[in-house]
């Protein structure tokens, strides 16, 4: 979810033709191109306040979004002001959407689940509710692996009235590695949403997580700046049912 243009790998080349995104990242002998869409056929978004007025009619006739996830909240209290208007111009444009809320360290989750059931609308036809877990952004307050798992169970206890089944929880590969790997039991049941900028995940071939965000600086037409560029795991079957085939764009 950062909003730096700074690739990890240092050295980007973006070519944008006809709609379609091209990155490549350099770093000495090593380069990357961008998932296919042969590869990886659903691919998607995720936007917040910081990518300004999107203009969704144009993004919804680029296969490269068929999805898109919308920030809504962060910590107790905090709304993204643009979010309302995300939510209905995705909508509109017929373009699968679901929200995401940024976890902080610093508010109890229940407070937290409250600021979510707040804003987001319960309606059919949506992603799970994705959850934003990382240091960047956050508090300083650097929670034990129990604090976390405890918080996060408290937010899901409280969003689940509303929000049944398994959210999507949103990390790159050090939090998960540190917080998540070998403790899945103790945090709720969740899809996972690995930040990878640039390299493959290392979670063996997409059989663990189910969304692939492999880029930060992504350029789409009808959207000015940067924006995150994710890939859904082909083998995904909990999502299918939002994704309608039709006459290819």
């Amino acid at each position: 979810m950062r909003n730096s243009i700074k690739a990890i790998i240092i050295g980007a080349v973006i070519l944008a033709t006809a709609g379609t995104v091209q990155i490549w990242y350099r770093n000495g002998m090593t380069s990357f191109e961008p998932p296919t869409l042969e590869d990886y056929p659903i691919q998607g978004i995720d936007v917040s306040h910081h990518q300004g007025d999107i203009d969704w009619s144009r993004l919804a006739v680029q296969q490269e979004v068929r999805f898109a996830l919308i920030k809504a909240t962060e910590g107790g209290d905090f709304r993204d002001r643009k979010f309302t208007e995300n939510w209905q111009g995705a909508k509109h444009a017929g373009i699968v959407r679901g929200a995401y809320h940024f976890f902080t360290f610093c508010r109890p989750g229940r407070d937290q689940a409250r600021n979510v059931i707040a804003t987001v609308p319960r309606e059919p036809d949506t992603l799970p509710i994705a959850v934003d877990i990382e240091f960047h952004g956050n508090c300083d307050k650097v929670p034990t692996v129990d604090e976390l798992a405890a918080e996060l169970h408290a937010f899901m206890d409280e969003l689940g009235a509303v929000f049944p089944g398994k959210p999507i929880f949103y990390v790159d590969e050090d939090f998960h590695d540190r917080y998540l790997r070998g403790n899945e039991a103790v945090f709720p049941e969740h899809f996972l949403w690995l930040r990878s900028i640039a390299r493959e995940p290392k979670q063996q071939d997409c059989r663990r997580w189910s969304i692939w965000q492999f880029a930060d600086n992504g350029s789409l037409d009808g959207i000015q700046g940067p924006v995150d560029l994710n890939a859904l795991c082909p083998s995904e079957e909990g999502f299918a049912s939002l994704f309608p085939t039709g006459p290819e764009n």
